[in-house]
């Protein structure tokens, strides 16, 4: 099997009325803990990558050539897509020369006369090379890589002039936000979402700070359009929790309990459960 754009599972995700989940990778344990998963409950799945992520793993071509690997030592059979997450203009670039199968150009940042020039640049080099795009309007809330934003609700107008560049999916704020979500947080604005679906068409939408939302909400956004659901947060405080609880009781005074692979096994496992966990919830087990 191989890295696969990640455009052909959204449609049939928004057919199917069902989400593919986005795992962010962190290390080379988040690469087999996604990839098991995927394989177990039959299910597509996009690997996610951060500009973060990409220099800490020695770059993207380094992620592709380890995911492409582990993808055929594992004899992986689902579909699964590589994916530059919040990508800047030359990172997404980068990407779409080294490897990776989908981009995000995250252009929210930039008035959107200047986020629609650089948008439609990467659609032109991506889909040239059979890569699907993805793109933001309106800021997710939280810190992504040093950056931090309050959240906000995307223009339905401007999501339409995005939509019409032809992108693959597309990224809307809608209340949302990266990391733990605070107390006191409002939820996801539904009227913004069906307005800006109403807007798009049949293009998929896509959910960011999928992390600590509540299931019905989640389960409603998908109802409303979203296609993708990214989840970041909760693998890693899965991870960290079983890491802790393996000190806590001991296991590294056992026989080679010191060695990494031993100590890094418990975080590994249970990053698979939380994402076996998200698949279920965003219905696309048994799709693959």
């Amino acid at each position: 099997m191989v890295l696969v754009s990640a455009k052909e599972m959204l449609v049939d995700a928004k057919k199917g009325r069902y989400a593919v989940g986005h795992f962010n990778l962190n290390n080379m344990e988040s690469v087999r803990a996604f990839l098991l998963a995927a394989e177990e409950g039959k299910s597509p799945i996009i690997l996610g990558v951060s500009g973060g992520t990409a220099k800490y793993m020695g770059g993207y071509r380094t992620i592709a050539d380890m995911v492409s690997g582990f993808i055929n030592f594992l004899k992986i059979t689902v579909p699964v897509a590589l994916h530059v997450d919040h990508g800047t203009y030359e990172e997404a670039l980068d990407a779409i020369d080294n490897g990776f199968s989908s981009v995000m150009f995250d252009g929210s940042k930039y008035p959107i006369d200047e986020n629609i020039a650089k948008t439609r640049e990467v659609v032109e080099k991506a889909h040239a090379k059979g890569i699907s795009v993805e793109a933001e309007v309106g800021a997710i809330g939280g810190e992504e890589d040093g950056v931090i934003n309050s959240g906000e609700c995307a223009d339905p107008a401007e999501c339409a002039r995005i939509a019409s560049l032809g992108v693959d999916f597309l990224a809307a704020g809608i209340g949302n936000i990266h990391g733990k979500y605070p107390a006191g947080w409002k939820g996801l604005d539904f009227d913004v979402l069906a307005a800006i679906q109403a807007k798009t068409g049949d293009l998929p939408l896509v959910l960011h700070g999928g992390s600590g939302i509540p299931a019905d909400m989640v389960k409603k956004a998908i109802t409303l359009g979203v296609s993708k659901v990214n989840v970041n947060t909760e693998c890693q405080i899965a991870f960290t929790e079983a890491t802790k609880k393996y000190f806590a009781e001991g296991k590294d005074e056992e026989s080679k309990g010191f060695t990494p692979r031993a100590v890094l096994a418990p975080g590994l496992e249970a990053t698979k459960r939380v994402c076996i966990e998200k698949m279920t919830l965003f219905g696309s087990i048994g799709k693959a």
